[in-house]
């Protein structure tokens, strides 16, 4: 359907210029950049039968030597403008200062009888884990991630024990890419076995026997590891002592290359169950009791699927399939037609959307809710009565450790302003016990307040978002705004912590978070609302949300900064293009920026159910079009916000191409002087398991560049 041609390009450069740059008083007058001239053709292709130029291709060759060039000159530019901010050393040093306080995860017990937990002293760049004979001992250091590199950019993504307890896999991540490694220790002597799987991808390790299964794709073609489009996912099984060539193939289909595969182990090893998704909504599944045929529990992807436990052949199944806000039920694989399903847990009939059910010791469940976005817990018995909820502080986030084989219960809370404490939930009792209890110094989170309140979208739809801000702030439309929004792939923005938030909080800001359709907030339905031709109502909700918070007088335009990261930053740059006057700064963080072509590249074409492809037909395409941030910045002299636009080398799930192109087209147009900059980091991916260091450096310059657009010294800077 696409086809490429060469024509004139007519688009404007300027050219580079290798100097100082020179920053604009903190009233707001800034001088013009002179920017890097990008690489650029005249490649246009066609979309039915519409004719879509491409002047920034080249960028999409992450590894040329011009885009090398381009990378380090915009970099270069890019420090420039952030070092001449005279606060931006204070601001770093805050910053460091809030992010160095220890923290604990909540522990589990593994197969081996011990306890584990993570847990940073606030020195540290990755988490270490720990054990020891009872949770709330001193510990051993069992696994320490930061000796796994000089610079912390190795991060720990899962550790999975076999059944016996003898053995110990754990992935790994190097410099935040999605492809993943996996090794094996000897679990008591912590000795690091020769087993070493390479090219794994969206993985775990499910132990059967003397081996464990994986999920992995073939070797990618050298210098296009983290760009070509990943196809064929198949589960294999490793045996322990074997090299990664002696791997067997467990379960493929090559008729279905963009599928996801993996692989769940359970009943004591006697049932493999196989999970496939991609391209849909949700997923199939299949199982199968030994060598015995595989039975199809459901085959379609329209629905989600997660198998919570296999328990005497039968399967607990989390669904949202007959429920679009889920249920929980138990399936018999000998009668696995819908029908013959047991519910367990129903969807909530007051509307709340069930997010998590899992075992707690042999005879409960724990169900966790959402509720207008934030999180109640629940505990039930095994035929789905409700026995006691359980009580949270306030408004927000939620995680349980518990399984079927013990009946320790711990979890973990957090919200805007309370950092993640530990609770030991006794099931005897029903009492939840502070078990560890974060400390931040200078964190008194009875300073702050944060409000629920709900606005209408274009269309009239109630939409919910979070207020936080600290007591005594006057509503006098002078309060700088930090408005974050994400809308899209089910996903629920529920209050959590961060600590660098804490910067904007205590130095009187006000931060906005709108939970808008494209998530899960009300479920499936909420979801489509803002999918495929109904995106634009993700971007209108969001609008709202700052016109919201003027109409309020929580704030004006000139003290508005927008943000989000990846659909969120497709969130931000959209939202500019169609109101760059209601803002002032916009961050838009490893973004989905050219909605032609996101499908071509690593896992892209996942995204379709939610975005549509220019493939699926003329109206998809034409709708795609007129939101594409790339392809929609005004070049008539309107005035653009302040734009610092980030993204990282090693991101292969948003490719740099996306922010690389948007930047480039952004400094090439008539959009005024506001400086529209980009920032590309290095050993760094789309932002999971970044070090501690970087996560500081990248918020030091993200907030110097609002704080010094927007005209303000912060407190903490004077």
């Amino acid at each position: 359907m696409l086809r490429n041609n060469k024509i004139n390009n007519n688009m404007r450069f300027i050219p580079f210029v290798a100097m100082a740059l020179l920053l604009g008083s903190c009233s707001g007058h800034q001088a013009k950049i002179a920017y890097p001239e990008a690489p650029s053709d005249s490649t246009t292709y066609e979309v039915f039968g519409n004719v879509v130029a491409d002047p920034y291709r080249p960028l999409e060759n992450d590894t040329a030597a011009a885009t090398l060039a381009w990378v380090e000159a915009e970099n270069e530019i890019t420090q420039n403008y952030l070092s001449q901010i005279p606060f931006r050393s204070k601001i770093h040093d805050r910053l460091d200062a809030l992010n160095r306080f220890a923290r604990r995860g909540a522990p589990w017990k593994g197969e081996d009888g011990k306890y584990y937990w993570s847990a940073n002293d606030g020195s540290h760049n990755q988490a270490i884990i720990y054990r020891a004979d009872a949770p709330d001992a001193e510990g051993e250091i069992f696994l320490d991630p930061n000796a796994l590199s000089d610079d912390g950019t190795v991060a720990l993504t899962g550790i999975f024990m076999s059944k016996d307890g003898k053995y110990t896999a754990y992935t790994i991540s190097r410099s935040g890419s999605d492809w993943t490694e996996i090794y094996v220790m000897d679990t008591a002597t912590k000795e690091l076995l020769p087993d070493h799987i390479e090219w794994a991808k969206f993985t775990d390790a499910a132990w059967k026997d003397n081996g464990f299964y994986y999920s992995a794709y073939a070797r990618p073609e050298a210098g296009k590891e983290f760009s070509n489009a990943n196809e064929y996912h198949k589960v294999y099984y490793h045996k322990i002592g074997t090299p990664q060539s002696e791997d067997i193939v467990a379960y493929e289909d090559n008729s279905q290359p963009l599928f996801f595969h993996h692989a769940t182990v359970g009943d004591k090893g006697r049932m493999l169950a196989v999970s496939a998704s991609g391209q849909g909504l949700g997923n199939s599944l299949k199982v199968r009791n030994g060598n015995s045929p595989w039975v199809d529990i459901e085959t379609s992807q329209d629905f989600s699927n997660e198998i919570i436990g296999m328990v005497d052949g039968k399967i607990y199944l989390f669904t949202s399939a007959g429920a679009p806000r889920n249920r929980f039920v138990l399936v018999d694989p000998a009668k696995p037609a819908r029908k013959d399903w047991i519910e367990i847990i129903p969807e909530d009939p007051e509307g709340g959307v069930l997010t998590s059910a899992q075992f707690a010791g042999k005879d409960h469940f724990i169900a966790v809710y959402d509720r207008d976005a934030s999180n109640h817990a629940y505990l039930y018995d095994l035929k789905g009565n409700e026995l006691k909820e359980i009580k949270l502080p306030t408004y927000g986030t939620v995680g349980f450790s518990s399984s079927r084989d013990n009946d320790d219960v711990y979890y973990t809370f957090s919200s805007f302003v309370y950092p993640a404490a530990v609770y030991n939930y006794d099931l005897a009792t029903s009492e939840s016990v502070p078990f560890y209890q974060t400390e931040i110094n200078g964190l008194n989170s009875d300073d702050y307040i944060t409000e629920q309140v709900f606005y209408s979208s274009a269309d009239g739809t109630r939409v919910p978002m979070f207020i936080t801000y600290k007591k005594g702030l006057e509503r006098n439309g002078k309060n700088p705004v930090y408005l974050y929004g994400y809308g899209g792939f089910n996903v629920t923005l529920n209050p959590s912590f961060n600590a660098n938030r804490l910067l904007w909080l205590e130095n009187g800001g006000i931060y906005a978070q709108a939970n808008l359709r494209g998530g899960a907030e009300y479920g499936e339905a909420w979801h489509v609302a803002g999918t495929k031709q109904q995106k634009m109502n993700v971007f209108n909700d969001f609008i709202a949300a700052a016109e919201y918070m003027i109409d309020q007088n929580w704030t004006t335009p000139e003290l508005l900064t927008i943000e989000g990261g990846s659909n969120g930053g497709l969130l931000v740059g959209a939202t500019v293009n169609l109101r760059p006057d209601l803002f002032k700064v916009a961050i838009p963080r490893v973004g989905v920026m050219d909605m032609m072509r996101y499908h071509l590249f690593t896992i892209g074409w996942n995204w379709a159910p939610d975005y549509g492809t220019a493939d699926d037909s003329k109206e998809m395409a034409e709708y795609l079009l007129s939101y594409s941030p790339v392809h929609n910045i005004s070049n008539d002299g309107t005035p653009y916000p302040a734009i610092l636009v980030t993204t990282a080398d090693h991101d292969d799930r948003v490719v740099p191409a996306h922010s690389f192109k948007y930047a480039a087209a952004l400094q090439a147009a008539d959009t005024g002087n506001a400086p529209k900059l980009i920032r590309i980091d290095s050993k760094a991916g789309h932002g999971a398991g970044k070090p501690v260091a970087k996560v500081v450096d990248e918020y030091t310059d993200l907030y110097s560049f609002i704080y010094h657009n927007l005209g303000i010294t912060p407190d903490t800077a004077k």
